[in-house]
Parts: C-alpha cells; sequence; structure tokens
C-alpha cells in the first residue's frame, strides 16, 4: 500500500532542477529506489542483460577477427602477386644486363684480339729490323776479321822484317864492337857501357821526335774535332749568347701600336726592315718590340729610328725612310764625336777622318763584356806609358795602341779576323810600319819589329786581363795563376816559370845543365798532362819550355 502510493508520489513530484539530463538522473534515481513492484523486476533482468552484452561483445570480435584474417589474406595475396611481378622485373633486368655484359665482353674480347694482332705485327717487324742489323754487323765483323787477317799478316811480315833487321844489327853491333875494341883498345865491357850510352841518348832523341810528331798529328785531327764541338756546342747555348748580344728592345705605350708599325699587309714592317737591314720581331711581349740583328750599328740606327717613330705616332714607309735616314745621320755625327774623344783621351793626333769615324764604331763593339773602344784607349795610355819610361816614342807607342783593335770595328761587314782587316786599313791609310807590326804581333801572327810592337801587347794583354776588366772573379783568377806556377815549379831543372796572357800560358826556364832539349820537350809534355788532370780552366793553356845557354867571358 505504501509503494502504491509513494510511487505516484515519486512519479509526480517535479525536480529542483530543470535540465533534461538532470529529469533523466532524477527518473533513473526514481526506478532504482521504487517499490517492491519494480525491484523484483530489475533483479531479474539484470543478468540477462549483462550476459545478452557479453554475447554480443563476443559475436562482434569474432566477426572483427575474421574480418581481419580476411583482409589480411587478400593482403597477403596482394603482397605475393606484386612480389612475383617484381621478380619477374628482376629477371627480364637481369637478363637485358646479362645480354649487355656479354655484348661488352665480346667487344673487349675483339679489342683485345686486334690490340695483340698489333703487338704481334710490331713485334714481328722489330725481330726483322734486329734480324737485318744482326746481318749487317756480321757482314761488318766478317769485314773486319779479314781486315784483322790481313793486318796479321802484315804484323808478321813486319816482324820477320824486324827479326831479319835484328839479325842484321846484331852482326853490325858485333862488327862495331870488334872494330872500337880494335880501334880505340876499349875492353868489351868499357866498349859496351859507351854503345848504351848512345843507343840511349839515340832513343831520347827518337822519343823526342816522336812526340813532337804525334803532337802535330794530334793538333791536326783536334782541330776537326774541336771545330765540330765547338760548333755543336754553339748550337745548343746560341739561343741565350746571342740574345744577350744582338737584340734591342724598344718600349711602346700600347698594344695597338703593334698593328700601326706592322701597317696593313705588313708594308710598313716591311720597309723598316729593308731600309735598316735588321729584323723586327713582335711577339705576346706586351708594350714592347725586338730588334735583332748581328750588326750593332744597324742595330742602334733601328733602335733610335723606330722610338722616333712611335712618339711621332704618323708610321708609313715615306715616314719610315725619313726616320731611318735622320737616323744613320745622327749615328754617323755621334760616331765621328767617339771617335775624335778616345783619340782627345789617348792623345792621338793625326788620324785620317775615316780611320777616326771607323774607330768611333767600335763605341758599339765589345768583347767579353769590355767595351772595345774604350780597352783600346786604356790599351794606348797604358802602351804611351811603358814606352816614355823606356826612352821610347811614346806618340807612336798610343797611336799603335789605340788602332791595334781597329778592325774589330769592321767585322761584321768584312770576312777575315779582325787582325788582317786591321792591317788592310792601316795600309789603306798610310800608318807607320810600326803601328802595321803592332797590330800583328798582339796576336803573336808575326815577329816583333819594335819593342813597340812588345808594349802594345803587353799593354794588350794587361787591358783584358786586369781584375773586373772581363767579369771574373779575382779570387778565382789569383788562385788559378799560382796554382799554374805551382803545377810547374815542382818539376826538377825549373829555375823560374811565370803564368802571362792572363793565365792562357805558362812559361818555364829551365836550367841547361839539368836539362836537355829532348828532356824539355818532355818536360812540357807532362806539364801539360798535369794541368789537364789537375786544373779547370777555360779554353786552353800553352806550356812553352825555355832552356837557354849562355857562353860569357870577360875581357881584361
Amino acid at each position: 500500500m505504501y509503494g502504491r502510493k509513494s510511487a505516484p508520489q515519486l512519479k509526480d513530484r517535479p525536480h529542483p532542477s530543470r535540465g533534461r539530463t538532470s529529469q533523466i538522473r532524477w527518473n533513473t534515481l526514481r526506478e532504482a529506489g521504487a517499490g517492491t513492484r519494480g525491484g523484483v523486476a530489475m533483479h531479474i533482468a539484470w543478468p540477462l542483460l549483462v550476459g545478452t552484452l557479453v554475447l554480443c561483445l563476443v559475436a562482434g570480435a569474432a566477426a572483427g577477427f575474421f574480418a581481419n584474417v580476411r583482409r589480411q589474406k587478400r593482403l597477403v595475396e596482394t603482397t605475393d602477386q606484386a612480389v612475383d611481378a617484381r621478380l619477374a622485373e628482376a629477371e627480364r633486368q637481369a637478363e637485358r644486363v646479362r645480354r649487355e655484359k656479354v655484348l661488352e665482353a665480346q667487344d673487349e674480347v675483339h679489342r683485345l684480339r686486334q690490340d695483340l694482332e698489333r703487338e704481334m705485327r710490331d713485334r714481328h717487324n722489330e725481330l726483322q729490323r734486329i734480324e737485318r742489323r744482326l746481318l749487317q754487323r756480321e757482314e761488318q765483323l766478317d769485314k773486319k776479321l779479314e781486315a784483322v787477317e790481313r793486318g796479321e799478316e802484315r804484323a808478321l811480315a813486319k816482324e820477320q822484317a824486324a827479326e831479319k833487321k835484328l839479325a842484321a844489327a846484331e852482326e853490325v853491333r858485333v862488327a862495331a864492337e870488334k872494330e872500337l875494341q880494335r880501334i880505340a883498345g876499349l875492353t868489351a865491357q868499357q866498349a859496351r857501357k859507351e854503345l848504351l850510352s848512345q843507343v840511349r841518348r839515340e832513343i831520347a832523341q827518337e822519343e823526342a821526335q816522336m812526340l813532337r810528331d804525334s803532337q802535330e798529328r794530334i793538333r791536326a785531327n783536334a782541330r776537326a774535332m774541336a771545330q765540330e764541338l765547338i760548333s755543336l756546342a754553339t748550337q745548343r747555348i746560341a739561343a741565350e749568347h746571342v740574345a744577350e748580344s744582338t737584340v734591342a728592345v724598344v718600349a711602346l705605350p700600347n698594344d695597338e701600336m703593334k698593328g700601326r708599325i706592322i701597317g696593313r699587309e705588313g708594308r710598313n714592317i716591311r720597309t723598316f726592315e729593308t731600309l735598316t737591314g735588321v729584323d723586327l720581331i713582335i711577339d705576346d711581349t706586351p708594350e714592347a718590340v725586338i730588334i735583332s740583328a748581328f750588326d750593332p750599328v744597324r742595330r742602334e740606327i733601328a733602335r733610335m729610328a723606330l722610338e722616333r717613330l712611335v712618339a711621332d705616332g704618323r708610321i708609313h714607309p715615306t715616314r719610315i725612310e725619313e726616320m731611318v735616314e735622320k737616323a744613320q745621320q745622327e749615328i754617323g755625327e755621334q760616331m765621328r764625336q767617339w771617335g775624335e774623344k778616345a783619340a782627345f783621351e789617348a792623345n792621338v793626333t793625326g788620324l785620317h777622318p775615316d780611320l777616326v769615324q771607323i774607330l768611333g764604331r767600335l763605341k758599339f763593339r765589345t768583347s767579353y763584356g769590355q767595351n772595345v773602344l774604350w780597352h783600346s784607349v786604356e790599351v794606348a795610355l797604358l802602351a804611351g806609358y811603358m814606352a816614355e819610361e823606356l826612352g821610347l816614342d811614346g806618340a807612336l807607342a798610343r797611336r799603335a795602341g789605340l788602332l791595334h783593335d781597329i778592325g774589330k770595328a769592321l767585322t761584321s761587314e768584312q770576312e777575315g779576323s779582325h787582325v788582317q782587316i786591321g792591317i788592310d786599313l792601316a795600309r789603306r791609310y798610310h800608318e807607320d810600319p810600326v803601328v802595321l807590326n803592332a797590330i800583328l804581333y798582339h796576336h803573336e801572327e808575326a815577329e816583333p819589329t819594335s819593342p813597340i810592337s812588345v808594349l802594345v801587347a803587353a799593354a794588350d794583354a794587361i787591358s783584358a786581363a786586369r781584375p773586373g776588366a772581363r767579369r771574373e772573379n779575382l779570387e778565382a783568377y789569383v788562385h788559378r795563376l799560382e796554382r799554374l806556377e805551382e803545377l810547374a815549379a815542382q818539376h826538377e831543372g825549373v829555375q823560374r816559370c811565370y803564368a802571362i796572357q792572363s793565365g792562357r800560358e805558362i812559361r818555364v826556364l829551365v836550367s841547361p845543365d839539368e836539362v836537355s832539349d829532348t828532356e824539355a820537350a818532355l818536360l812540357a809534355r807532362q806539364i801539360c798532362r798535369e794541368i789537364e788532370e789537375q786544373l779547370r780552366y777555360p779554353g786552353q793553356i800553352r806550356v812553352t819550355v825555355i832552356r837557354e845557354t849562355r857562353a860569357v867571358e870577360y875581357a881584361r
């Protein structure tokens, strides 16, 4: 009763809350807290509800599991298909690569086969060449063997002839010994000693004569070999030496000037080279051109003309001709002035104007780095000083010293040595015979006819050998001369020795009592051999052994 009455009251009783959710919760609470009629029903329905839910969950899980299994099966099938497709593609790719590699291997085999065949052909050709050379050498050896056999036959014949000569000589010796004993009354022992002494003297004389003959033959052969070796050496080293002494460099304001110097179709450069006689080298050198010529006068004229053309800017054949002519006139005037200045400094007067002009050309000539014009002035002054000290004609000595190298001014224009050219010039202008002889003697091409010739040669050697004149180190120069004299002085019989001509000659004075004429020749050869083995020197050194015998008596 209580439950029936209270249920409507709970059902109809409003919830203080106004929301729908609150109302639902209130209804649920109301149903849960209902009376006995609702409580029994709830106790019965709750297990059924839970069981149903469990069954639903188990059925859902089973359905999801089987669905997942089917999905995994489909995924596996799809993966197998993809793998099979990739395997098939990989097999096709591998087959294609295999075919390519096979083709490459076939090409490589073909190339190697061709290389091998070519190498075999080359080796075959080389073997054929070697075989031909061997055959040639075999033929040469056969010829040499035949020559040796003929030489042996000749040697055998000579040996037999020598034996016959020895036998005849023995007979002569025995006869001479008997005759000597009969005439001189000498014993056999005394005669033997006398004969041996005579034979030794004859052998020494024959040895010296053979040495002289051998030296002459060696010099003749060595001269030809030396010319060949010098020409080969000159070809190898001519580039730097010639570039140093035969070229001049002209600076340009810009590289565009090179095109103006060349001119249209090269007419400007052809005109310039034709008028000056030089080679104009225009290369990649920035802002510079090179003038090349062996004649220093032509090179100087070309340099002066080109510098003026570049400064003027007007470069055409007519202008080039004008500038070259002006340069020639100025160079001629400068040479005359230099010749006059040199003659004035050397205190030489009365020279022919043409000789003065030629003398001025030596300003452009150098020898071992030494200017020939100022070298000539120095030789003139030295010769003049020495001549005046000796009471000789100092003016004539200065004149000969100034003109001793005059021929070097024309060596690029005339054939022959500078000595011969100088002699021709001096004769043409009627110079004194002493001057002619000095020009010849300073290179020992004639015997001196005047003491002035000897003084000029000495002054020339002093000027050339003066330390620093020709770029030679003083210490090495002095050491070489001292060592040269030491080598010669250590031999027996040597009294004095002098190194002269800048070390190009050594004169050895020997005692006539200790060294004979034949021994003097052997001594000269021995000193030469020691110099060759122990010293290092440029060019050649002349060894002169002097043996002088004097007889002195006093009248009382």
